[in-house]
């Protein structure tokens, strides 16, 4: 019989594991998941707790302290928007003819599809960052990349606004576009990805080290056009909150063929809840 050895939570698994290899902006390091919950259909609400700072004074011997102050708290909602599925069938005769992985092999390009999707709908997020961290404007990107050293010192500039705002410096991350990698690739103070000073394991894209940053690589850095208005996002997972969830993998045979069938759902969601630890360079295109 067909399929009679299909798992759906087996498949699930692999999928959620292909798309966590794949993921950019999606990943853990980049995007946090501390509010990642059950969730079950398109318009579920992950609810997001926050509390505000708390008052240090300094602490007189034998003098009684002032009354507790009362904390203040937020709640902010992170709604899953987004719902993504897939559907694709192999006829017997192409199973029969192919190798024996090649449904595995379909599940695999699925993800790297869902990938995208999930990574430019994060990245279109940029809007929500303080303005007071951007580095020119979309209307008016830098234009002079193409200057020996100016693709690092960028990325100098960039923390500094991160320092203003006090984002941590460790776990600092900056997501940038192949041909930015390559002007990087020519400043002796890029440290490549691989290399004795770098971490043994590294993030999904990872690339290098520079000026603070880890270094990711990515295709779907947001853009006004193939060369214009790339939007260069550098950052800390504090900022961002990501959650998802496979909701559906079913086997079928389709009525009207003789093939294997696989059906899936992915259900996900994003907030920017601290657009203030965030920074974003306009650049175009050298």
């Amino acid at each position: 019989m067909a399929l009679e050895n299909f798992i759906p939570e087996i498949w699930s698994a692999r999928l959620i594991l292909r798309l966590e290899k794949a993921f950019r902006y999606a990943q853990a390091g980049v995007a946090n998941r501390n509010w990642e919950g059950e969730i079950r259909e398109r318009g579920d609400t992950v609810r997001i707790n926050s509390v505000g700072p708390v008052t240090v004074f300094d602490y007189v011997k034998n003098t009684d302290m002032a009354a507790p102050e009362a904390l203040s708290d937020a709640q902010t909602t992170l709604s899953i928007t987004k719902q993504k599925a897939f559907n694709f069938a192999i006829d017997d005769i192409d199973k029969a003819q192919g190798s024996p992985a090649v449904m595995d092999a379909a599940m695999g390009e699925a993800a790297f599809a869902l990938r995208d999707g999930v990574d430019v709908f994060i990245a279109a997020q940029y809007t929500d960052i303080a303005s007071a961290n951007f580095i020119a404007t979309d209307a008016s990107p830098k234009t002079d990349l193409g200057t020996a050293g100016k693709a690092y010192e960028y990325l100098v500039d960039l923390g500094v606004l991160l320092d203003a705002t006090d984002v941590p410096e460790e776990g600092r991350w900056v997501v940038v576009p192949p041909w930015y990698h390559g002007w990087l690739l020519k400043d002796d103070r890029f440290v490549k990805a691989g290399t004795s000073t770098t971490d043994a394991v590294l993030r999904n894209g990872q690339v290098g080290e520079a000026a603070g940053f880890t270094v990711l690589k990515s295709n779907n850095v947001p853009a006004t056009s193939a060369t214009v208005s790339f939007k260069i996002i550098a950052g800390h997972n504090v900022a961002w909150t990501f959650a998802q969830q496979v909701s559906e993998v079913e086997a079928y045979r389709p009525e009207r063929r003789f093939a294997d069938a696989v059906k899936g759902l992915l259900l996900y969601g994003a907030k920017m809840t601290r657009p203030d630890k965030v920074a974003v360079l306009f650049a175009n295109k050298a």
